[in-house]
């Protein structure tokens, strides 16, 4: 009789004890998401203000369209042949600006993807995008730019470790077979791995922004996969789409 008392009581410490243990580290991720999420909600809307800058130019320069073409009717006109080349050479310096911005069709990616990739360029990285975003997303805009964010930051500092000729990144963002399709892929150096698991190489990091991806797909019922070799790191993700 005393001993089934003391294996009781054993088996209910060691009950209680892993409850706390799970309740302890259910808390600490929830900590660990409401960090995160508040850290980039508030950049989201610092890359959100500068994106809806763009898009004002762009309509600024739709609306001065009519007022260009009259201009370089009467330079025709007049014959000011090399006033009208300059002037046509500082209308396309115009555009291309406004031609940089990617358009997915969701004004929060628009904002992580221009930013990101604003900084990619700044490194001489190569660059292949297409994104068009779905309507139907089951995640809210902060999730969708939480994973976009931390996947293209992930790609722009391993292409910064590398010589200039070497960095590329592509970057493809669509539907695929009814879910959100999202691909990443870039040059990379060294690389950290662990019980099957990628790791951040930057020191002092603890991989928040793997973890949050992670637990953003997983959340969703999506899938995450994370392949490199011969210099090359790619992450797909897939997260089902709500019925139409």
């Amino acid at each position: 009789m005393k001993y089934l008392i003391i294996i009781s009581i054993s088996t209910a410490v060691c009950c209680l004890a892993f409850f706390l243990i799970v309740l302890f580290r259910r808390k600490i991720y929830d900590l660990i998401d409401r960090r995160i999420e508040r850290f980039q909600s508030e950049l989201i809307e610092k890359q959100v203000r500068e994106i809806q800058n763009m898009y004002r130019q762009i309509r600024g320069w739709r609306h001065d369209y009519r007022n260009h073409i009259n201009n370089m009717k009467i330079q025709l006109t007049e014959g000011n042949y090399d006033k009208l080349s300059d002037y046509l050479n500082e209308l396309a310096d115009d555009l291309d600006n406004v031609d940089t911005v990617i358009k997915t069709g969701n004004v929060m990616a628009d904002a992580i993807l221009n930013s990101k990739l604003n900084v990619a360029e700044k490194l001489n990285v190569r660059l292949n995008v297409k994104a068009a975003v779905p309507d139907n997303l089951p995640i809210s805009d902060v999730e969708l730019c939480s994973v976009l964010g931390n996947m293209l930051d992930n790609a722009v500092e391993s292409c910064g470790t590398l010589p200039e000729e070497e960095r590329f990144m592509r970057v493809y963002i669509g539907k695929l077979k009814g879910q959100l399709y999202l691909s990443v892929q870039n040059s990379a150096g060294k690389v950290r791995k662990e019980k099957g698991s990628y790791l951040s190489t930057k020191e002092g990091e603890h991989g928040y922004g793997l973890f949050r991806i992670d637990r953003i797909a997983k959340k969703y019922g999506g899938y995450v996969n994370r392949q490199n070799e011969e210099g090359v790191f790619a992450t797909e993700i897939m997260i089902p789409l709500q019925s139409a």
